[in-house]
């Protein structure tokens, strides 16, 4: 009885190992390229829920994710499965997509502190030149 134990744990065991491990496609997006690549997939995923320039939402910007690359969605599709695959490969991507989006963030914040301070500057200075009514000036 112990010995069927040990084959039933054994073969557990074994059952459990991983297999989708992929090989190395011929078209491999490098991975400083899918780095960018899967931060503008994150920004493009993200942009979706905002309206555009015309006030329209669009529902899918990754087209031109694709075309600012030149790859197809099939290239991408096998690229991210084989990385994927590697989970210490993927990892160390999306920590680096994610500092990249995190400058991003920091930098664009920072450009809009700049452009607020200086319609601010402007509002005074309108105020100062009597271009506002008094009703709306900043007390």
């Amino acid at each position: 009885m112990k010995s069927f134990f040990y084959t039933c744990i054994a073969l557990f065991l074994i059952s459990c190992t991983s297999n989708t491990i992929y090989k190395k496609p011929e078209n491999l997006i490098p991975k400083d390229s899918m780095v960018s690549l899967l931060t503008d997939m994150y920004i493009a995923s993200s942009a979706k829920n905002h309206k555009n320039k015309f006030l329209k939402r669009e529902k899918n910007y990754f087209f031109l994710v694709y075309e600012k690359y030149k790859i197809d969605s099939t290239r991408f599709d096998i690229s991210n499965a084989y990385y994927t695959s590697k989970v210490d490969e993927y990892t160390e991507i999306l920590k680096k997509v994610k500092s990249n989006i995190d400058s991003l963030n920091i930098f664009y914040r920072e450009q809009q502190k700049i452009q607020d301070s200086i319609k601010k500057i402007e509002k005074k200075e309108r105020i100062q030149k009597g271009s506002i009514p008094k009703k709306l000036q900043l007390k």
